[in-house]
Protein backbone atom coordinates (compact mmCIF):
# COMPACT_ATOMS: atom_id res chain seq x y z
CA UNK A 1 0.00 0.00 0.00
CA UNK A 2 3.09 2.35 1.18
CA UNK A 3 4.46 1.36 -2.35
CA UNK A 4 1.04 2.37 -4.59
CA UNK A 5 0.29 5.85 -2.73
CA UNK A 6 4.09 6.61 -3.37
CA UNK A 7 3.91 5.84 -7.03
CA UNK A 8 0.46 8.10 -6.77
CA UNK A 9 2.17 11.17 -5.39
CA UNK A 10 5.28 10.62 -7.70
CA UNK A 11 2.08 10.57 -10.84
CA UNK A 12 0.78 13.69 -9.22
CA UNK A 13 4.26 15.51 -8.77
CA UNK A 14 4.65 14.98 -12.90
CA UNK A 15 1.47 15.83 -13.56
CA UNK A 16 1.69 19.39 -11.51
CA UNK A 17 5.41 20.43 -13.04
CA UNK A 18 3.81 19.60 -16.66
CA UNK A 19 0.75 22.03 -15.89
CA UNK A 20 3.68 24.24 -14.77
CA UNK A 21 5.99 23.92 -17.63
CA UNK A 22 2.59 24.70 -19.73
CA UNK A 23 2.22 28.02 -17.85
CA UNK A 24 5.75 28.71 -18.08
CA UNK A 25 5.49 28.95 -22.33
CA UNK A 26 5.93 32.50 -23.45
CA UNK A 27 3.01 33.26 -25.05
CA UNK A 28 4.38 35.97 -27.96
CA UNK A 29 7.07 32.70 -28.66
CA UNK A 30 4.45 30.40 -29.12
CA UNK A 31 2.07 32.43 -31.06
CA UNK A 32 4.94 33.28 -33.46
CA UNK A 33 6.25 29.43 -34.03
CA UNK A 34 2.18 28.70 -34.87
CA UNK A 35 1.93 31.63 -36.93
CA UNK A 36 5.47 30.18 -39.18
CA UNK A 37 4.32 26.95 -38.87
CA UNK A 38 0.90 27.64 -39.97
CA UNK A 39 3.04 29.43 -43.73
CA UNK A 40 4.52 25.72 -44.19
CA UNK A 41 3.48 23.97 -47.10
CA UNK A 42 3.05 20.06 -47.00
CA UNK A 43 4.87 17.67 -49.53
CA UNK A 44 2.32 15.88 -50.99
CA UNK A 45 3.28 12.43 -52.22
CA UNK A 46 1.22 11.65 -55.39
CA UNK A 47 1.02 8.03 -54.79
CA UNK A 48 -0.74 7.54 -51.11
CA UNK A 49 -3.52 8.02 -48.76
CA UNK A 50 -4.60 11.76 -49.72
CA UNK A 51 -0.70 12.41 -50.41
CA UNK A 52 0.23 11.64 -47.11
CA UNK A 53 3.65 11.28 -46.16
CA UNK A 54 2.90 8.35 -42.64
CA UNK A 55 0.41 7.05 -41.23
CA UNK A 56 0.22 6.30 -37.31
CA UNK A 57 -1.66 5.35 -34.47
CA UNK A 58 -1.79 6.35 -30.43
CA UNK A 59 -2.75 4.88 -27.21
CA UNK A 60 -2.99 7.51 -24.51
CA UNK A 61 -3.88 7.38 -21.27
CA UNK A 62 -4.61 9.97 -17.93
CA UNK A 63 -7.05 11.29 -15.54
CA UNK A 64 -9.45 7.81 -15.93
CA UNK A 65 -9.60 8.32 -19.34
CA UNK A 66 -8.27 6.28 -22.09
CA UNK A 67 -8.21 7.45 -25.73
CA UNK A 68 -7.22 5.78 -29.45
CA UNK A 69 -6.22 7.95 -32.22
CA UNK A 70 -5.46 7.53 -35.91
CA UNK A 71 -3.41 10.01 -37.56
CA UNK A 72 -1.84 10.88 -41.33
CA UNK A 73 1.20 13.24 -41.38
CA UNK A 74 2.40 15.35 -44.30
CA UNK A 75 5.92 16.59 -44.00
CA UNK A 76 7.01 20.13 -44.46
CA UNK A 77 9.51 21.17 -47.25
CA UNK A 78 11.55 24.08 -45.52
CA UNK A 79 14.25 22.44 -43.05
CA UNK A 80 16.00 25.10 -40.47
CA UNK A 81 19.32 25.50 -38.05
CA UNK A 82 21.04 22.67 -40.33
CA UNK A 83 24.55 21.91 -38.75
CA UNK A 84 26.14 18.18 -38.50
CA UNK A 85 23.83 16.52 -39.93
CA UNK A 86 20.81 17.36 -37.98
CA UNK A 87 18.25 20.36 -38.99
CA UNK A 88 14.79 21.75 -37.60
CA UNK A 89 11.57 20.64 -39.81
CA UNK A 90 8.42 18.94 -38.97
CA UNK A 91 5.16 18.19 -40.43
CA UNK A 92 0.74 18.50 -40.18
CA UNK A 93 -0.60 15.78 -38.02
CA UNK A 94 -4.19 15.37 -38.61
CA UNK A 95 -6.13 12.87 -36.42
CA UNK A 96 -9.21 11.13 -35.20
CA UNK A 97 -9.44 10.06 -32.12
CA UNK A 98 -12.21 8.09 -29.38
CA UNK A 99 -11.86 9.01 -25.92
CA UNK A 100 -13.62 6.82 -23.24
CA UNK A 101 -13.65 8.94 -19.67
CA UNK A 102 -14.09 5.99 -17.03
CA UNK A 103 -15.15 8.43 -14.12
CA UNK A 104 -17.77 11.24 -16.20
CA UNK A 105 -19.15 13.63 -13.69
CA UNK A 106 -16.80 12.41 -10.73
CA UNK A 107 -18.83 9.16 -10.79
CA UNK A 108 -16.84 6.18 -10.71
CA UNK A 109 -17.86 3.95 -13.54
CA UNK A 110 -19.84 6.39 -15.69
CA UNK A 111 -18.49 6.46 -19.00
CA UNK A 112 -18.24 9.49 -21.80
CA UNK A 113 -17.56 8.84 -25.00
CA UNK A 114 -16.16 11.57 -27.14
CA UNK A 115 -15.06 11.98 -30.45
CA UNK A 116 -11.85 14.23 -31.19
CA UNK A 117 -11.06 16.12 -34.69
CA UNK A 118 -7.52 17.41 -34.54
CA UNK A 119 -5.04 19.18 -36.93
CA UNK A 120 -1.47 19.55 -35.58
CA UNK A 121 1.71 21.46 -36.48
CA UNK A 122 4.78 19.90 -34.95
CA UNK A 123 8.04 20.82 -34.54
CA UNK A 124 10.43 17.91 -35.17
CA UNK A 125 14.76 18.38 -34.43
CA UNK A 126 15.79 15.27 -36.35
CA UNK A 127 18.94 13.49 -38.06
CA UNK A 128 18.87 15.00 -42.28
CA UNK A 129 18.01 11.48 -43.36
CA UNK A 130 14.63 11.33 -40.96
CA UNK A 131 15.90 7.94 -39.45
CA UNK A 132 17.41 7.52 -35.44
CA UNK A 133 16.53 9.68 -32.85
CA UNK A 134 14.48 12.77 -32.69
CA UNK A 135 12.94 15.05 -30.21
CA UNK A 136 9.82 17.20 -31.12
CA UNK A 137 6.77 19.48 -29.81
CA UNK A 138 3.59 21.19 -30.57
CA UNK A 139 0.72 22.76 -30.35
CA UNK A 140 -2.18 21.60 -32.24
CA UNK A 141 -6.11 22.55 -32.45
CA UNK A 142 -9.28 19.97 -31.57
CA UNK A 143 -12.78 20.29 -31.60
CA UNK A 144 -14.35 17.69 -29.33
CA UNK A 145 -18.10 16.11 -30.03
CA UNK A 146 -18.95 17.05 -26.37
CA UNK A 147 -17.62 18.96 -23.60
CA UNK A 148 -15.23 16.94 -21.60
CA UNK A 149 -15.98 16.34 -17.69
CA UNK A 150 -13.94 13.01 -16.22
CA UNK A 151 -13.03 12.75 -13.06
CA UNK A 152 -13.25 15.79 -11.88
CA UNK A 153 -12.34 17.74 -14.70
CA UNK A 154 -14.38 19.62 -16.35
CA UNK A 155 -13.75 21.63 -19.89
CA UNK A 156 -15.88 24.45 -20.53
CA UNK A 157 -15.73 24.45 -24.34
CA UNK A 158 -15.58 22.00 -26.86
CA UNK A 159 -12.40 23.45 -28.66
CA UNK A 160 -9.23 22.78 -27.02
CA UNK A 161 -5.29 23.06 -27.94
CA UNK A 162 -3.44 20.03 -27.73
CA UNK A 163 -0.10 20.68 -26.75
CA UNK A 164 2.73 18.10 -26.58
CA UNK A 165 6.43 17.19 -26.01
CA UNK A 166 8.33 13.98 -27.23
CA UNK A 167 11.25 11.62 -28.07
CA UNK A 168 10.89 8.93 -30.40
CA UNK A 169 13.06 6.55 -33.23
CA UNK A 170 12.82 6.15 -36.75
CA UNK A 171 14.08 2.60 -37.67
CA UNK A 172 15.49 1.68 -40.87
CA UNK A 173 12.56 -0.36 -42.25
CA UNK A 174 10.33 3.30 -41.69
CA UNK A 175 8.64 2.21 -38.37
CA UNK A 176 8.52 5.05 -35.90
CA UNK A 177 8.09 5.04 -31.89
CA UNK A 178 7.66 7.90 -29.46
CA UNK A 179 6.25 8.57 -26.03
CA UNK A 180 4.82 11.91 -25.39
CA UNK A 181 3.60 13.94 -23.17
CA UNK A 182 0.19 15.85 -24.13
CA UNK A 183 -1.95 18.65 -22.27
CA UNK A 184 -5.18 19.56 -23.04
CA UNK A 185 -6.84 23.04 -22.19
CA UNK A 186 -8.57 25.67 -23.92
CA UNK A 187 -6.17 28.29 -23.43
CA UNK A 188 -8.04 30.69 -20.52
CA UNK A 189 -10.59 31.47 -23.47
CA UNK A 190 -12.94 30.50 -20.90
CA UNK A 191 -13.57 28.79 -17.54
CA UNK A 192 -13.30 26.29 -15.77
CA UNK A 193 -9.97 25.46 -17.86
CA UNK A 194 -8.67 22.62 -15.80
CA UNK A 195 -6.68 20.53 -18.28
CA UNK A 196 -5.92 17.72 -18.57
CA UNK A 197 -2.36 15.61 -18.77
CA UNK A 198 -1.84 12.16 -21.07
CA UNK A 199 0.67 9.87 -21.53
CA UNK A 200 0.89 8.93 -25.31
CA UNK A 201 2.63 5.75 -26.69
CA UNK A 202 2.51 6.47 -30.73
CA UNK A 203 3.35 3.32 -33.24
CA UNK A 204 3.50 5.31 -36.78
CA UNK A 205 5.31 4.26 -40.33
CA UNK A 206 6.06 5.92 -43.71
CA UNK A 207 4.42 5.22 -47.00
Amino acid sequence: MHERNLLYDYRLLFLSYWERVIDMLNKKSLAAAILLALTQTPSFASDTVFGADSYSGEFATGNKTKIVRGGLQWNWAEEWFKSNGTHLGGYWDATIAQWQGNAYQGVAGAKQNITDIGITPVWRFQNDSKKGLYAEGAVGFHLLSHVYNNNGRGFSTAFQFGDHLGVGYVFDNGWDLALKAQHFSNGAIKHPNPGVNLAVLKLGHAF
